[in-house]
């Protein structure tokens, strides 16, 4: 006398709800790949039985990625970094990650490293006066000395490969070795001032070399350690300090290396030739120590991944060596935007490296000088910092927070580059007006770069952190070697140097305003995860 049970049709069954429907759509429309579910519920496509979720991802994918059994072995989606970012992300990365507090120490370690990089690679521009009289350098030497900077940069890609495969502690590891050696170079006891400046050349070679790692890899490392919303912060700290250390230069080499007879008068009975050889030497035996103390500490302890991802989009795979250069170079956004990086930030930094050569001819003394641009890059790294963790908190405003900056510098520049043409401007020439309009270009410019990076990882993402940025760096460093070389031989007068600052600043603000921003990292770690 029952009724017949009647058979419920797909139209009918439960629909697939939360977590379960937002991770198979994010697979399906982020991976570009379709999978295809089971034939039936709980059957596979030949009629067998098959566990829940089974279709939608492999054997490996299933095993729990933040659960606490692992221990210290990494999972697989660290082993598998070069894979195709084609493959789904792990249904149990959809969880929350975890950090650790280490984290703030290998930050710490790469920030340092990048600190005297900066300081070793600016050893020469703040003191080329004394540099003249004790080793017989000549305008050329000085603007090479300099040069070497973005000429390190040629194997830019090899590094960025050697990041993507081995991991942070092989590539830091072989950096801070480049940077002993260079240091060691530089300190060779010899009395021959023609092979000295070769070994004082070949120095700043080695050390040139290591700044791809220092430069590009902390956006990498911010994404490996830190949490989402504190990403932007840990990439503004290790980018940072790499200027910090190149401001630095401009204090302590003005401060312990005398000036020659001519820029500073009351120094005539100190400033003989012997004496500023050996305080320059003092400050080279100096950061060979502090270089040799990093690489200690780095050897030491220095690991290449916390046992565990902090956010799903560390732990999600990425684009192979070969795609990756194809995504980028086929991305006609992440070329406009790294155009508006590459150009303003190459001029810039090459202006910066000569800033005592530029302002000699306006009367500027070699220790104001030094603080000119002391002041410029510590404000832009302290302004930068405080952006990063702004931008942390109130997430999607990267290119608002670029327009402004641009727009500043963009002022500053063109004030900083009339004055210094007060014969003809007739605006005032003053210390005041000097360190103002510098430090304001340098606030406005460095503090920009943190937001950059995170702006480029976010627009080509699954690209890697350490390709994007070393392409980007990689054109910088082009702008600035290009513009160095040009100075080697037009350097008698230096008023079309000064007008490349506006100029650049300029077509940048024009790029931004043009570019259309996009968020696909976050939108993984915030849409995704939740």
């Amino acid at each position: 006398g029952l009724a017949p049970r009647r058979r419920t049709s797909a139209a009918e069954r439960p629909r697939a709800t939360g977590v379960d429907s937002a991770s198979a759509s994010s697979r399906r429309t982020r991976s570009g790949l379709v999978c295809s579910p089971p034939d039936r519920a709980g059957q596979g496509p030949g009629g067998s039985r098959v566990a829940m979720g089974s279709g939608w991802s492999s054997e490996e994918e299933r095993q729990p990625l933040l659960g606490p059994g692992l221990g210290p072995a990494p999972p697989a989606p660290w082993r598998n970094r070069e894979a195709a970012a084609a493959a789904p992300v792990p249904a149990a990365a959809l969880g929350l990650g975890r950090v650790y507090g280490r984290r703030w120490l290998v930050l710490l370690l790469f920030s340092l490293l990048g600190f005297a990089q900066g300081l070793v690679w600016n050893t020469w521009g703040p003191i080329q006066n004394s540099a003249r009289q004790a080793y017989g350098f000549s305008s050329w030497d000085i603007a090479l000395l300099v040069l070497w900077g973005p000429i390190g940069f040629l194997p830019c890609f090899a590094f960025m490969w050697l990041l993507d495969k081995r991991g942070l502690r092989v590539t830091v590891l072989l950096t801070s070795f480049l940077m002993v050696l260079g240091t060691g170079l530089r300190c060779i006891p010899i009395s021959d001032l023609m092979l000295k400046r070769r070994l004082i050349h070949g120095g700043q070679l080695l050390n040139g070399l290591a700044g791809p790692t220092v430069m590009n890899a902390a956006p990498f490392l911010s994404t490996t350690w830190f949490s989402a919303d504190e990403r932007a912060t840990a990439t503004a700290i290790a980018s940072m300090l790499s200027y910090l250390g190149g401001a630095c230069a401009f204090l302590v080499g003005p401060l312990v290396v005398p000036a020659p007879n001519g820029t500073a008068p009351l120094l005539t009975s100190e400033s003989s030739r012997t004496h500023i050889k050996d305080l320059i030497e003092t400050v080279l035996y100096a950061e060979f120590g502090v270089v040799c103390l990093l690489f200690s500490a780095t050897l030491a302890y220095f690991p290449p991944r916390p046992p565990l991802p902090p956010s799903v989009a560390a732990a999600s795979q990425r684009l192979s060596y070969r795609r990756s250069f194809c995504r980028l170079l086929s991305n006609l956004r992440f070329l406009m935007i790294a155009l508006a990086y590459a150009i303003p930030l190459g001029v810039f930094a090459g202006w910066s490296g000569v800033l005592d050569l530029i302002l000699t001819p306006v009367q500027v003394s070699q220790v104001d000088a030094g603080w000119i641009g002391f002041w410029s890059i510590v404000g832009g790294c302290v302004v930068g910092i405080a952006i990063a963790r702004f931008a942390d908190f109130i997430r999607g405003m990267l290119k608002l927070i670029l327009l402004l900056l641009f727009s500043g510098a963009t002022l500053s520049s063109t004030w900083f580059t009339l004055t210094c043409l007060n014969s003809i401007t007739h605006l005032p020439l003053t210390t005041v007006t000097l360190y103002t309009s510098c430090i304001l270009l340098g606030v406005f410019l460095n503090s920009s770069v943190p937001i950059f990076f995170e702006l480029f990882v976010e627009t080509v993402y699954p690209v890697p952190e350490g390709i994007t940025c070393g392409v980007v760096t990689f054109l910088s460093n082009i702008f600035m070697g290009v513009l160095l070389f040009f100075l080697t031989f037009y350097h008698t007068e230096l008023s079309w140097f000064n007008w490349c600052l506006p100029g650049s600043c300029l077509l940048s603000l024009l790029l931004i305003l043009c570019f259309r921003e996009s968020y696909d990292r976050l939108y993984l770690d915030v849409v995704v995860s939740v």
